[in-house]
């Protein structure tokens, strides 16, 4: 199993106030809940360097709003037993490909857990590595289908709050920027599934979105879902996850961050602490 907690100096603290007698009252603060982040990271560097990014900021936010955050590579420990020790799952990049594992994931879904699914997480196609062959998770528990096409290259969007009482958009403006990433378009219309809460959606004002150099991956028109829920499961699916990388000079290098804009960090920090308040009633 390939699994590992980030700790912080909070661990060093608690011993060293221990052996000077001292009762370490902050450091003994039970954690609000358990995050497991599920990745692959194999695949396509600008994957790559969010997932390199985000294992350091989640961490940070495990230690400012005292939860756990763990994470595995090993897609067998999705299963029930491994699975009842977190409140929230998280995929990274990527999703379930074992029948056993899917089915554990459905079970924990549907029996209350709480999901937080990022960009290439929700991506099907038809022929791929990775096709549209599992009909609960992409067309009733997303809701998206399948990926048609996106932007490119990854730029920022102006995004609009389209469910502003949710927790996940607290104290967010009605228009924020993003940061840059790639933008999925999906083969499903979210606006028509009563079971979807679209929450935040590409602003017209963002339009032309994508700078080629192919002309259909520069959006000028259209409606766009970037992140949303569904009313029966604990879940939130965003499209960001995705940096701009050096490709063209083959030096790989990072050109965009996924975090660290700080409206879209408030939102995905709202997102995991509204997930990780318990469980789907």
């Amino acid at each position: 199993m390939t699994s590992f907690r980030f700790k912080n100096l909070s661990t060093c603290l608690v011993f060293m106030l221990l052996a000077l007698g001292a009762t370490p009252v902050q450091a003994q603060k039970k954690a609000k809940f358990h995050v497991i982040a599920f990745f692959t990271g194999k695949q396509d560097q600008a994957h790559i360097s969010y997932i390199h990014e985000a294992h350091p900021w989640f961490q940070k936010m495990a230690a400012k709003y005292n939860f756990t955050y763990d994470t595995t590579t090993n897609w067998s420990n999705l299963n029930t037993a491994f699975l009842s020790k977190y409140q929230v799952v998280v995929f990274l990049d990527t999703r379930p490909e074992a029948p056993e594992q899917r089915e554990a994931f459905q079970k924990y879904m549907e029996n209350g857990g709480a999901w937080l699914g990022c960009h290439f997480a929700g991506f099907a196609l038809t022929p791929s590595a990775y096709p549209q062959n599992w009909d609960w998770y992409h067309n009733v528990f997303l809701g998206a289908g399948s990926y048609v096409s996106n932007t490119w290259r990854p730029v920022s969007a102006v995004l609009r709050i389209e469910a502003p009482k949710h927790p996940a958009t607290k104290g967010l403006p009605a228009t924020f920027k993003s940061a840059p990433s790639e933008w999925y378009r999906w083969s499903n219309d979210l606006r028509t599934n009563p079971d979807i809460t679209i929450l935040l959606s590409v602003d017209s004002t963002s339009f032309p979105l994508g700078t080629g150099p192919k002309p259909h991956e520069i959006w000028h028109s259209g409606y766009y879902p970037i992140a949303w829920t569904n009313k029966k499961y604990k879940m939130v699916y965003m499209n960001m996850g995705h940096n701009d990388i050096d490709y063209e000079h083959h030096t790989n290098e990072t050109l965009s961050h996924t975090f660290g804009n700080e409206l879209q960090d408030k939102f995905i920090i709202n997102t995991i602490l509204w997930l990780g308040e318990g469980k789907k009633k």
